[in-house]
């Protein structure tokens, strides 16, 4: 698991640990964090392990999820080539592990490929809107390279891809300063601070809880070989920005004031994932509306010392 110590991929060894799988994190704790492992240490099938995925690795695994790499705008906008060595040079070397051991693998692509998209809903066959060479470009092009190389590895060497393209997704252990719409808005609305819209609020986007995130990963990593994706896993409820501000603000009973900003290069206006292709292949939909997954999320950062102190 590459990234394994980050959000989505501390609640995917989680899951894989439960079921009973040997878990090899590996991560390098640019946006990860040791505490949110740190409860499976003294588990006898969970190993964590400091690499950088742009340096090689050798090890015996059977299976491999591709999960590094920052995403959020804070954090990959930080060092953009850094972040584009991490989805590129990370996938060749997890594709040449894959190949040298003949593991599966899946890739964590993102619905960021899409860039702003001109098509709505977005269906995985729409090749989007991309500007090459923007702000958001390190972390959007570095994601579309890496499903190049998977659909290159697979077609010419015969490794066992999955490729799943994740939507906003949102939950426990989020960090409070990573940029994300919901982890910004609920800390500022926590502290009684101003919540900061980015233009009028009326962009669109969807949430999707981690606990379905998780499990649509986890179905597409044991489905049949013949589906190997791309795929949209996500929630297709879409709000607008203003309508989360005002359901996060009367959530947490906050005296928060709403303000705007311009809008920063390249946000997209619209984004909502057509996920025909996981009900039909993979028998998967989110079950966890945004009140419930906003309720735990919530109860989440309240307790972070980070945000409460």
């Amino acid at each position: 698991m590459t990234g394994g110590a980050g959000f989505l991929g501390s609640h995917l060894c989680d899951r894989l640990v439960v079921e009973g799988h040997d878990v090899l994190c590996l991560d390098n704790f640019f946006t990860g964090r040791k505490q949110n492992v740190n409860h499976l240490l003294g588990k006898p099938n969970f190993e964590l392990l400091r690499h950088d995925v742009v340096q090689p690795i050798f090890l015996e695994v059977d299976e491999i999820y591709n999960l590094a790499c920052p995403a959020s705008p804070t954090y990959y906008q930080y060092n953009p080539v850094k972040t584009v060595k991490t989805s590129v040079m990370g996938a060749i070397h997890m594709l040449g592990l894959a190949k040298r051991v003949k593991a599966k693998i899946l890739q964590a692509s993102t619905s960021e490929i899409y860039g702003d998209p001109a098509v709505h809903p977005q269906k995985e066959d729409y090749r989007g809107n991309v500007n090459t060479i923007g702000i958001r470009s390190c972390y959007d092009e570095g994601k579309r390279c890496a499903e190049t190389l998977f659909f290159d590895y697979h077609r010419q060497n015969n490794v066992n891809i999955r490729i799943v393209r994740i939507f906003n997704t949102y939950g426990p252990r989020m960090q409070p300063d990573d940029g994300r719409v919901v982890s910004t808005f609920i800390v500022q609305a926590l502290k009684n601070q101003d919540i900061t819209i980015f233009g009028n609020g009326s962009q669109t986007r969807s949430f999707c809880y981690v606990d379905d995130m998780i499990d649509g990963m986890i179905r597409m990593m044991n489905g049949p070989d013949d589906f190997i994706g791309p795929v949209n896993l996500g929630n297709s409820g879409e709000f607008t920005i203003l309508d989360l501000a005002k359901k996060i603000i009367e959530m947490t009973h906050s005296k928060s004031r709403i303000i705007h900003r311009p809008l920063p290069q390249d946000d997209p206006r619209q984004r909502r994932p057509d996920i025909t292709l996981a009900v039909d292949k993979l028998g998967w939909e989110p079950k966890i509306d945004l009140e419930e997954g906003l309720k735990k999320t919530i109860q989440y950062f309240k307790g972070d010392t980070r945000v409460t102190s």
